[in-house]
């Protein structure tokens, strides 16, 4: 069961203009984040902005985790993502099956104007000095949870308990909302700007 998408506003268009004016972050690409709390609705508001910029390409860190290592993916990406990008080249990376528990596809990213990189922890300290953007979808962990919880239904009760554990301490240790260039609302899509708050690559 998909999520369904707020009513459209005017967070995406303005949202899109301001990506396409920012300077490049990783070789020719601007790289820009989407995190948030897992439930919290980044991938179909990743989805719908990378339709607004005529198809970005999307990185879904779904695809780089496992059930091991939900968060010890920053190694793959870079290696397989930001190195190629970084080198105006298209990036290829593995794909994780949660079914079969193992790597068994790749997708190739090419070096877009704009490549969105959606996932929690897209915003973490070792990625920030890569981004142009970080964008941080603002629903709390519960209501994120909950929804995440109602969309997967009972059988993944026991996976959500696991990782809402893994999630808090991600975040205690490495948060990215202090972080955020722009707040996406997660129920209504409203954007909130930092304007005097400009990405700090060097957290």
């Amino acid at each position: 069961m998909q999520p369904s998408s707020p009513a459209p506003s005017s967070a995406l268009p303005a949202l899109a203009t301001r990506l396409r004016s920012l300077p490049p972050s990783c070789g020719p690409v601007r790289l820009v984040a989407v995190d948030g709390h897992a439930g919290s609705g980044k991938t179909t508001f990743a989805a719908a902005l990378a339709g607004e910029l005529d198809g970005a390409p999307v990185v879904h860190l779904d695809d780089l985790a496992t059930h091991e290592q939900f968060f010890d993916w920053t190694g793959r990406l870079e290696a397989e993502v930001l190195a190629p990008l970084s080198r105006g080249e298209a990036a290829r990376h593995r794909v994780y099956d949660w079914t079969t528990r193992r790597f068994d596809a790749s997708r190739e990213i090419p070096p877009a104007p704009v490549v969105l990189v959606e996932g929690v922890g897209s915003g973490r300290r070792a990625l920030r000095p890569h981004l142009a953007h970080l964008v941080w979808m603002d629903l709390p962990a519960a209501v994120a949870r909950a929804r995440g919880e109602a969309r997967d239904g009972p059988g993944l009760a026991a996976f959500w308990r696991g990782w809402a554990r893994a999630e808090a301490a991600h975040f205690a240790a490495d948060p990215s909302r202090p972080s955020a260039d722009v707040l996406i609302h997660g129920a209504s899509w409203e954007m909130n700007t930092f304007a005097d708050h400009p990405l700090d690559h060097a957290q």
